[in-house]
Protein backbone atom coordinates (compact mmCIF):
# COMPACT_ATOMS: atom_id res chain seq x y z
CA UNK A 1 0.00 0.00 0.00
CA UNK A 2 3.08 2.37 0.56
CA UNK A 3 6.10 1.79 -2.02
CA UNK A 4 8.92 3.86 -1.47
CA UNK A 5 12.60 3.28 -4.04
CA UNK A 6 15.15 5.56 -3.74
CA UNK A 7 13.66 8.67 -2.16
CA UNK A 8 16.40 11.24 -1.96
CA UNK A 9 15.99 14.89 -0.82
CA UNK A 10 18.57 17.42 -1.00
CA UNK A 11 18.93 20.97 0.12
CA UNK A 12 21.91 22.80 -1.43
CA UNK A 13 24.60 20.98 -0.45
CA UNK A 14 23.16 19.08 2.60
CA UNK A 15 21.50 15.50 1.62
CA UNK A 16 18.69 15.02 4.00
CA UNK A 17 17.04 12.08 3.00
CA UNK A 18 19.87 9.55 0.98
CA UNK A 19 17.83 7.00 -0.91
CA UNK A 20 15.35 4.98 1.50
CA UNK A 21 13.40 2.38 0.17
CA UNK A 22 10.49 1.24 1.93
CA UNK A 23 7.40 -1.18 1.61
CA UNK A 24 4.30 -1.22 4.05
CA UNK A 25 1.11 -3.58 3.74
CA UNK A 26 -2.28 -3.41 5.07
CA UNK A 27 -2.10 -4.13 8.58
CA UNK A 28 1.41 -2.84 9.36
CA UNK A 29 1.91 -0.66 11.70
CA UNK A 30 5.64 0.66 11.24
CA UNK A 31 7.27 3.01 13.90
CA UNK A 32 9.88 5.45 12.07
CA UNK A 33 12.48 6.59 14.23
CA UNK A 34 15.66 8.28 13.99
CA UNK A 35 17.46 11.50 16.62
CA UNK A 36 16.36 14.66 15.52
CA UNK A 37 17.90 15.44 11.57
CA UNK A 38 17.35 11.98 10.61
CA UNK A 39 14.96 13.05 7.78
CA UNK A 40 11.87 11.37 9.37
CA UNK A 41 9.62 14.12 9.05
CA UNK A 42 11.53 15.13 5.53
CA UNK A 43 10.63 11.49 3.72
CA UNK A 44 6.86 12.09 5.43
CA UNK A 45 6.61 15.17 3.64
CA UNK A 46 7.82 13.61 0.84
CA UNK A 47 6.07 10.68 0.99
CA UNK A 48 2.59 12.56 1.33
CA UNK A 49 3.55 14.65 -1.91
CA UNK A 50 4.09 18.12 0.32
CA UNK A 51 7.22 18.06 -1.15
CA UNK A 52 8.95 17.45 -4.13
CA UNK A 53 12.05 14.89 -4.06
CA UNK A 54 15.31 15.44 -5.75
CA UNK A 55 14.85 11.76 -6.66
CA UNK A 56 13.14 8.56 -6.42
CA UNK A 57 8.90 7.92 -5.92
CA UNK A 58 6.60 7.03 -3.51
CA UNK A 59 3.17 5.22 -4.63
CA UNK A 60 0.05 5.11 -2.39
CA UNK A 61 -2.31 2.46 -3.20
CA UNK A 62 -0.39 2.28 -6.55
CA UNK A 63 -1.17 6.24 -7.33
CA UNK A 64 2.34 7.86 -8.04
CA UNK A 65 2.82 11.01 -5.28
CA UNK A 66 4.11 13.19 -8.04
CA UNK A 67 2.70 12.22 -11.29
CA UNK A 68 -1.14 11.23 -9.79
CA UNK A 69 -1.18 13.37 -6.47
CA UNK A 70 -5.00 13.90 -5.93
CA UNK A 71 -5.50 10.19 -6.19
CA UNK A 72 -2.44 9.18 -3.59
CA UNK A 73 -3.47 12.42 -1.81
CA UNK A 74 -7.30 10.65 -1.53
CA UNK A 75 -6.68 7.66 -0.14
CA UNK A 76 -4.13 9.08 2.83
CA UNK A 77 -4.95 10.89 6.19
CA UNK A 78 -1.89 13.28 7.29
CA UNK A 79 -1.18 14.22 10.60
CA UNK A 80 2.10 16.74 10.05
CA UNK A 81 4.17 18.32 12.62
CA UNK A 82 2.54 20.49 15.01
CA UNK A 83 -0.94 19.84 13.22
CA UNK A 84 -1.49 23.13 11.86
CA UNK A 85 -5.33 24.09 11.61
CA UNK A 86 -7.03 27.40 11.66
CA UNK A 87 -7.42 29.06 15.24
CA UNK A 88 -10.44 31.28 14.53
CA UNK A 89 -12.20 27.96 13.87
CA UNK A 90 -13.97 25.82 16.44
CA UNK A 91 -12.88 21.68 16.12
CA UNK A 92 -16.54 21.34 14.77
CA UNK A 93 -16.13 24.13 11.96
CA UNK A 94 -12.90 22.89 11.26
CA UNK A 95 -14.07 19.24 10.65
CA UNK A 96 -16.99 20.13 8.92
CA UNK A 97 -14.88 22.39 6.33
CA UNK A 98 -12.06 19.41 5.95
CA UNK A 99 -15.32 17.44 5.29
CA UNK A 100 -16.11 19.24 2.11
CA UNK A 101 -13.04 19.66 0.89
CA UNK A 102 -12.45 15.70 0.88
CA UNK A 103 -15.77 15.84 -1.20
CA UNK A 104 -18.27 15.27 1.83
CA UNK A 105 -21.98 16.75 2.20
CA UNK A 106 -25.09 16.23 3.59
CA UNK A 107 -25.61 13.47 6.38
CA UNK A 108 -22.90 12.08 4.89
CA UNK A 109 -20.53 14.48 6.08
CA UNK A 110 -22.50 15.03 9.55
CA UNK A 111 -21.49 11.35 9.79
CA UNK A 112 -17.97 11.42 9.36
CA UNK A 113 -17.60 14.79 11.14
CA UNK A 114 -19.31 13.25 14.50
CA UNK A 115 -17.19 10.03 14.30
CA UNK A 116 -14.26 11.51 13.79
CA UNK A 117 -15.02 13.36 17.28
CA UNK A 118 -16.24 10.47 18.65
CA UNK A 119 -13.39 8.77 18.10
CA UNK A 120 -10.75 11.09 19.60
CA UNK A 121 -12.62 11.90 22.05
CA UNK A 122 -13.39 15.89 21.05
CA UNK A 123 -16.87 16.77 22.28
CA UNK A 124 -15.67 18.60 25.61
CA UNK A 125 -14.15 21.51 23.42
CA UNK A 126 -16.03 21.26 20.05
CA UNK A 127 -17.20 24.41 19.94
CA UNK A 128 -14.39 26.13 21.43
CA UNK A 129 -11.45 28.29 19.03
CA UNK A 130 -9.08 25.60 17.84
CA UNK A 131 -6.65 28.71 19.34
CA UNK A 132 -7.62 28.39 22.67
CA UNK A 133 -7.08 24.72 23.37
CA UNK A 134 -4.55 22.74 25.00
CA UNK A 135 -1.90 21.61 22.86
CA UNK A 136 -3.15 17.74 23.92
CA UNK A 137 -6.33 19.17 22.14
CA UNK A 138 -5.25 20.53 19.01
CA UNK A 139 -3.01 17.53 18.94
CA UNK A 140 -6.82 15.75 18.73
CA UNK A 141 -8.08 17.86 16.17
CA UNK A 142 -5.31 17.56 13.55
CA UNK A 143 -5.98 13.64 14.53
CA UNK A 144 -9.48 14.11 13.67
CA UNK A 145 -8.89 15.53 10.32
CA UNK A 146 -6.15 13.13 9.43
CA UNK A 147 -9.14 9.63 10.17
CA UNK A 148 -12.13 11.66 8.99
CA UNK A 149 -12.38 10.75 5.72
CA UNK A 150 -11.25 6.78 6.72
CA UNK A 151 -8.26 6.69 4.58
CA UNK A 152 -6.59 3.49 3.55
CA UNK A 153 -3.38 4.94 4.42
CA UNK A 154 -2.69 6.73 7.85
CA UNK A 155 1.29 8.73 8.34
CA UNK A 156 1.64 10.73 11.10
CA UNK A 157 4.50 12.41 12.86
CA UNK A 158 4.17 12.39 16.37
CA UNK A 159 0.80 11.53 17.21
CA UNK A 160 0.71 11.37 20.67
CA UNK A 161 2.85 14.65 21.23
CA UNK A 162 1.60 16.56 24.16
CA UNK A 163 -1.13 13.91 25.05
CA UNK A 164 -1.30 13.12 28.74
CA UNK A 165 -0.90 9.34 29.47
CA UNK A 166 -4.42 8.56 29.28
CA UNK A 167 -5.01 11.06 26.19
CA UNK A 168 -1.99 8.80 24.88
CA UNK A 169 -3.55 5.27 25.90
CA UNK A 170 -6.73 6.53 24.07
CA UNK A 171 -4.94 7.45 20.52
CA UNK A 172 -2.87 4.03 20.86
CA UNK A 173 -5.89 2.20 21.41
CA UNK A 174 -7.58 3.77 18.30
CA UNK A 175 -4.42 3.28 16.16
CA UNK A 176 -4.79 -0.81 17.02
CA UNK A 177 -8.33 -0.49 16.14
CA UNK A 178 -7.56 0.58 12.58
CA UNK A 179 -4.53 -0.79 11.53
CA UNK A 180 -5.68 -4.43 10.27
CA UNK A 181 -7.67 -2.15 7.09
CA UNK A 182 -5.04 0.19 7.15
CA UNK A 183 -0.84 0.71 6.21
CA UNK A 184 -0.31 3.01 9.24
CA UNK A 185 3.76 5.08 9.68
CA UNK A 186 4.05 6.63 12.72
CA UNK A 187 6.80 8.67 13.28
CA UNK A 188 8.07 9.09 17.40
CA UNK A 189 10.69 9.70 19.32
CA UNK A 190 9.03 7.77 22.37
CA UNK A 191 10.33 4.14 22.17
CA UNK A 192 7.70 3.19 24.38
CA UNK A 193 5.09 3.80 21.64
CA UNK A 194 7.01 1.77 19.25
CA UNK A 195 6.49 -1.31 21.49
CA UNK A 196 2.86 -0.70 22.24
CA UNK A 197 1.23 -0.04 18.90
CA UNK A 198 4.12 -1.29 15.86
CA UNK A 199 4.12 -4.10 14.57
CA UNK A 200 7.85 -3.34 12.54
CA UNK A 201 9.72 -0.49 13.56
CA UNK A 202 12.70 1.93 11.14
CA UNK A 203 15.26 3.35 12.48
CA UNK A 204 16.85 5.70 9.97
CA UNK A 205 20.11 7.75 10.69
CA UNK A 206 21.65 10.79 8.20
CA UNK A 207 18.98 9.76 6.04
CA UNK A 208 19.34 6.49 5.74
CA UNK A 209 17.68 2.94 6.72
CA UNK A 210 20.40 1.56 9.60
CA UNK A 211 17.54 -1.25 11.12
CA UNK A 212 14.30 -2.74 9.94
CA UNK A 213 12.55 -5.45 11.95
CA UNK A 214 10.00 -6.10 14.36
CA UNK A 215 10.18 -4.88 18.01
CA UNK A 216 11.27 -8.05 19.18
CA UNK A 217 13.54 -8.24 16.25
CA UNK A 218 15.21 -5.07 17.34
CA UNK A 219 14.91 -5.71 20.74
CA UNK A 220 17.15 -9.07 20.21
CA UNK A 221 19.94 -6.51 19.43
CA UNK A 222 19.92 -4.86 22.85
CA UNK A 223 23.24 -6.45 24.91
CA UNK A 224 20.25 -6.93 27.47
CA UNK A 225 17.85 -9.19 25.66
CA UNK A 226 17.76 -11.68 27.61
CA UNK A 227 19.88 -10.84 30.85
CA UNK A 228 19.03 -11.82 33.94
CA UNK A 229 19.25 -9.24 37.04
CA UNK A 230 18.72 -10.54 40.97
CA UNK A 231 18.96 -8.32 43.90
CA UNK A 232 20.20 -10.51 46.89
CA UNK A 233 22.03 -9.11 50.33
CA UNK A 234 25.58 -7.82 49.69
CA UNK A 235 27.05 -10.60 51.90
CA UNK A 236 25.92 -13.27 49.49
CA UNK A 237 26.91 -10.86 46.34
CA UNK A 238 30.51 -12.17 45.93
CA UNK A 239 30.16 -16.08 45.91
CA UNK A 240 26.84 -15.48 43.67
CA UNK A 241 28.87 -13.63 41.30
CA UNK A 242 31.23 -16.52 40.84
CA UNK A 243 28.56 -19.04 40.68
CA UNK A 244 26.73 -16.98 38.31
CA UNK A 245 30.15 -16.49 36.33
CA UNK A 246 30.65 -19.99 36.24
CA UNK A 247 27.39 -21.15 33.82
CA UNK A 248 28.22 -21.91 30.48
CA UNK A 249 25.33 -19.49 29.17
CA UNK A 250 26.55 -16.52 30.87
CA UNK A 251 28.63 -13.85 29.10
CA UNK A 252 29.61 -11.69 32.11
CA UNK A 253 28.00 -10.43 35.32
CA UNK A 254 28.17 -6.61 36.45
CA UNK A 255 27.59 -5.77 39.90
CA UNK A 256 26.03 -2.47 41.36
CA UNK A 257 25.40 -1.64 44.95
CA UNK A 258 21.74 -1.04 46.03
CA UNK A 259 19.95 1.09 48.78
CA UNK A 260 20.74 -0.57 52.52
CA UNK A 261 22.40 -3.72 52.22
CA UNK A 262 21.68 -5.72 49.03
CA UNK A 263 23.23 -5.89 45.85
CA UNK A 264 22.09 -6.25 42.24
CA UNK A 265 23.37 -8.62 40.17
CA UNK A 266 22.98 -8.84 36.39
CA UNK A 267 23.92 -11.50 34.28
CA UNK A 268 24.39 -11.25 30.21
CA UNK A 269 24.06 -14.22 28.07
CA UNK A 270 25.79 -15.58 25.47
CA UNK A 271 24.46 -15.05 21.88
CA UNK A 272 20.97 -14.15 23.44
CA UNK A 273 20.52 -17.64 25.44
CA UNK A 274 17.62 -18.23 27.70
CA UNK A 275 18.93 -17.71 31.39
CA UNK A 276 16.05 -16.94 33.70
CA UNK A 277 15.02 -20.94 34.68
CA UNK A 278 18.77 -21.93 34.91
CA UNK A 279 19.85 -18.97 37.65
CA UNK A 280 16.51 -19.28 39.03
CA UNK A 281 17.18 -23.27 40.14
CA UNK A 282 20.81 -21.88 40.97
CA UNK A 283 19.10 -19.29 43.49
CA UNK A 284 17.11 -22.06 45.23
CA UNK A 285 19.92 -25.01 45.31
CA UNK A 286 22.47 -22.06 46.73
CA UNK A 287 19.90 -20.97 49.30
CA UNK A 288 20.40 -17.31 48.01
CA UNK A 289 17.92 -14.04 50.09
CA UNK A 290 16.57 -13.12 46.92
CA UNK A 291 14.56 -9.80 47.31
CA UNK A 292 14.11 -9.64 43.10
CA UNK A 293 15.00 -11.70 40.08
CA UNK A 294 13.65 -10.94 36.79
CA UNK A 295 15.24 -11.54 33.17
CA UNK A 296 14.90 -8.18 30.57
CA UNK A 297 13.03 -8.57 26.89
CA UNK A 298 15.70 -5.91 25.39
CA UNK A 299 16.35 -2.09 26.01
CA UNK A 300 15.08 -0.16 22.34
CA UNK A 301 16.86 2.58 23.60
CA UNK A 302 20.12 0.69 23.87
CA UNK A 303 19.65 -0.40 20.18
CA UNK A 304 18.59 3.00 19.36
CA UNK A 305 21.96 4.63 20.77
CA UNK A 306 24.05 2.10 19.19
CA UNK A 307 23.18 2.38 15.78
CA UNK A 308 22.31 6.49 15.19
CA UNK A 309 24.03 9.18 15.73
CA UNK A 310 23.83 11.37 18.86
CA UNK A 311 23.96 15.45 17.99
CA UNK A 312 27.36 16.44 19.34
CA UNK A 313 29.16 13.30 17.01
CA UNK A 314 27.14 15.02 13.93
CA UNK A 315 27.59 18.72 14.70
CA UNK A 316 31.25 17.89 15.28
CA UNK A 317 31.55 15.79 12.01
CA UNK A 318 29.79 18.77 10.12
CA UNK A 319 32.41 20.93 11.20
CA UNK A 320 34.98 19.08 9.89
Amino acid sequence: MIEIEGLTKRFGPVTAVAGINLKVGKGEVLGFLGPNGAGKSTTMKMVTGFLAPTSGRARICSHDIENDTLAAQSVIGYLPEGAPAYGDMTPRQFLQFIARVRGFSGNDAKTRVQDAVEKTELDPVLDQPIDTLSKGFKRRVGLAQAILHDPAVLIMDEPTDGLDPNQKHAVRSLIRAMAPQKAIIVSTHLLEEVEAICTRAVIIDRGRVVADGTPAQLLARSRHHNAVTLTIPVAQAGAAKAKLKALGAVASVEQSLQSGDTAQLTAFPKSGALLIEEISKLAVSEKWDVKELYAEAGRLDEVFRAITTDDTTRARESRA
